[in-house]
């Protein structure tokens, strides 16, 4: 029986056990995302990991700023690396196409990134209604 592989700080990895548990610091976390295809960008963003999937082959992968699920079996490996500031980056490979994620440690600024949204309430005046059969003795 062949020894169980071992990485320290980077790694390509292949099965689904090993990139489920490699993911996993990711679920419920923000990240930046960018998307290649032949090396070249062609998108990128900044969204919430939703779900990280193992057990559902026809479950989808998708990267949205609102919702990012990543199912294992739409990936061929995944290729990690240790970040100078202690965080991994994880690329995603499947043929020539990769997405690669990385934890998102500053703020947004890009205005089409998420962001907390403001509700400026100067313009409001707060009322007090008072229901029927209330007494003004």
């Amino acid at each position: 029986m062949p020894l169980a592989k071992f990485f320290v700080n980077r790694g390509i990895v292949t099965g689904r056990a090993d990139v489920t548990n490699l993911l996993r610091p990711l679920l419920k976390q923000t990240v930046s995302y960018r998307y290649f295809r032949g090396g070249t960008l062609v998108s990128h963003g900044t969204g919430w990991v939703e779900r990280i999937v193992a057990d559902d082959p026809g479950a989808s992968t998708y990267f949205t700023p609102l919702s990012i699920c990543i199912n294992v079996d739409s990936w061929d490996h995944l290729e990690f690396e240790t970040r100078p500031d202690q965080l991994l980056a994880y690329t995603l490979v499947c043929g020539d196409e990769s997405v690669t994620i990385e934890f998102t440690a500053e703020p947004v600024v890009d205005a089409f990134e998420a962001r907390q949204l403001a509700f400026d309430t100067s313009g409001f005046v707060q009322m007090e209604l008072h229901g029927f059969g209330h007494d003004e003795a």
